[in-house]
C-alpha cells in the first residue's frame, strides 16, 4: 500500500542501472532520478506500463505524461519540429526544458501519454543515470514525478519511498536532484508560444532564441504536466509571504527569515529551488499543523518558485 516503506532502494550504478533497464524493457515501473525531481518511469511506447503509472501514482488520465528521449532523433520520431522547436533543443537540450509538439501520427507511443491531445511533451534529460537508462533500454521513457498524484515532488529516493510505498518497488538512489524544481515546459503554436510552467529554464532564456514575446493564448485546458490549479501540495494549510510563523506553524525560511528550515540563508533563489520540495516534505512530517513559507523575490528562477508555492496554498 501506497505510503508503507515497502521499496527496494539499490544504488545507480551499474548493476543496480542494469536492474533497472531489464524491469523497464518487461514492462515494469522504477523510480529513476533526473536532473530537477525524481521520475516514475515506465516504456512509454506500451500501454500497460503507461497505465502502470497513472494506477501508482493516483494521477488523473486527462494530465498528460513528459516523454523522455536520450537525443534529438529519436524525438523527431515522434513529434514535428519545426524551426523554433529546432533552435531550443540546440540550445537546452539535453536539460529542464520539455517541448510540447504536435505528435507524429505515427508514433511508437501509448495514446495515454498524450491524454487524448494532438500533442505530446518531451524532454531529453542531462542526469547520467536517466541517460544510460534510455540508451541501455533504447526505449522513449514517460516519467511523471515519482509521489502521489498532487503531492510534493521527490528530490530525494527517500522520498519516493515515503509518497509510493510498495507501488514503487525499485527506486534507483542517485542522490539529491541537483534543480530541485520540474523542468521549464514550452508549448509551440501556429501562431506564437507560451510557458506552461515555469521552471529552471527561464522565460527570458526561451525569448532570447525565439526572438519574440510569449504567446499569452492560452487553449483553456491542461496541455501538460503541472498545470492543475492544486498541486506539489504537503497535505497542510499554508500560508506564504511569512515574516515569522504562528505556535502551531512550521516556518519554511529564505534569508533573514531564519526559520524551521532555511531554503537559503544567503538568499540564493537557486539554492532555494534546490531545497523546495525537501523544505516542504520536511514541513508535512513536522508535528505542526500548519506551514508559513517567507517570501521568495521573483523573477527567472525565483518565478518557478513561487509556481510551485502557489499550487501548494490552492
Amino acid at each position: 500500500m501506497a505510503g508503507k516503506h515497502l521499496s527496494q532502494i539499490v544504488a545507480a550504478d551499474a548493476a543496480g542501472i542494469a536492474l533497472a533497464a531489464a524491469r523497464l524493457r518487461a514492462g515494469g515501473i522504477v523510480a529513476v532520478p533526473t536532473e530537477t525531481v525524481y521520475g516514475l518511469a515506465a516504456r512509454a511506447d506500451s500501454a500497460d506500463a503507461v497505465a502502470a503509472i497513472y494506477r501508482a501514482k493516483g494521477r488523473p488520465d486527462f494530465n498528460p505524461l513528459i516523454v523522455h528521449v536520450l537525443d534529438l532523433a529519436a524525438a523527431e520520431g515522434l513529434a514535428i519540429f519545426d524551426a523554433r522547436a529546432l533552435a531550443l533543443a540546440a540550445t537546452f537540450w539535453p536539460g529542464p526544458l520539455t517541448l510540447v509538439l504536435p505528435r507524429r501520427a505515427d508514433a511508437a507511443l501509448a495514446a495515454a501519454v498524450s491524454a487524448g491531445l494532438p500533442t505530446i511533451a518531451l524532454r531529453c534529460p542531462a542526469h547520467p543515470v536517466m541517460r544510460t537508462l534510455l540508451a541501455e533500454t533504447a526505449l522513449p521513457l514517460a516519467a511523471p514525478s515519482a509521489n502521489r498524484s498532487g503531492g510534493v515532488s521527490p528530490t530525494r529516493a527517500e522520498h519516493v519511498a515515503k509518497s509510493l510505498g510498495d507501488a514503487a518497488p525499485l527506486i534507483l538512489d542517485g542522490g539529491v536532484c541537483s534543480a530541485g524544481l520540474e523542468s521549464t515546459i514550452v508549448v509551440l503554436r501556429v501562431d506564437g508560444w507560451q510557458v506552461l510552467r515555469p521552471g529552471p529554464i527561464a522565460e527570458a532564456g526561451i525569448a532570447a532564441v525565439l526572438g519574440s514575446a510569449a504567446d499569452v493564448t492560452t487553449s483553456g485546458r491542461i496541455e501538460a504536466p503541472g498545470q492543475l490549479a492544486s498541486h506539489y501540495a504537503p497535505g497542510k494549510p499554508l500560508r506564504l509571504g511569512a515574516q515569522s510563523a504562528a505556535g502551531d506553524e512550521f516556518l519554511i525560511g529564505f534569508g533573514s527569515v531564519a526559520g524551521d528550515y532555511n531554503l537559503s540563508p544567503n538568499g540564493d533563489v537557486t539554492e532555494a529551488a534546490a531545497h523546495l520540495y525537501a523544505a516542504l516534505h520536511a514541513a508535512a512530517a513536522a508535528p505542526h499543523a500548519r506551514i508559513a513559507v517567507a517570501a521568495i523575490p521573483g523573477g527567472e528562477i525565483g518565478d518557478a518558485i513561487n509556481d510551485r508555492l502557489r499550487r501548494a496554498a490552492t
